[in-house]
């Protein structure tokens, strides 16, 4: 390899637009033009719920009131946390300057999440990953801004 051609943009991606099962309801949602870039070295798939111990699948989660709650009520936050730190701490490993997270997620939405009432409501905000690496200085965009990035259609 040429030390003449500038080198590549990292990035982080939610691993399930990279088709990993890490989707709360174990679904995939993989994008090819992910999955080109993981092919070519400059992307990075992360699933910031289970690297802070959920499991897949779980119950869904929302954002209400700054705190992460499942659809039980019960308290996820310090998972959400946990999780983002995780990442963090990858993105530096990495080396990688942006991100490119699952739009509406409470991890990973980027200006837009869902309201809280589990009724499909979205409010604007980030999700605790998204905030984080956004926070720490990182260029942060959903699989739909991607897309609009690249010309294509969103999902």
């Amino acid at each position: 390899m040429s030390d003449q051609h500038p080198k590549a943009p990292r990035v982080l991606v939610s691993a399930c637009l990279a088709g990993i099962h890490s989707r709360y309801n174990g679904e995939r949602k993989a994008l090819e033009q992910v999955l080109d870039l993981i092919r070519q070295g400059v992307a990075l798939p992360v699933c910031p719920e289970q690297l802070g111990g959920l499991p897949t699948p779980r119950p869904p989660c929302e954002i209400l009131a700054g705190r992460v709650l499942n659809k039980d009520g019960q308290d996820q936050t310090a998972q959400f946390a946990l999780g983002a730190e995780e990442g963090l701490r990858l993105a530096r490993l990495f080396g990688a300057t942006g991100a490119i997270l699952k739009a509406g997620s409470p991890s990973c939405g980027c200006g837009s999440i869902y309201d809280g009432s589990f009724t499909g409501r979205r409010v604007p905000g980030n999700g605790v990953f998204a905030a984080l690496l956004r926070a720490e200085g990182l260029a942060v965009m959903d699989e739909e801004q991607f897309l609009k990035h690249l010309g294509g259609n969103t999902p």
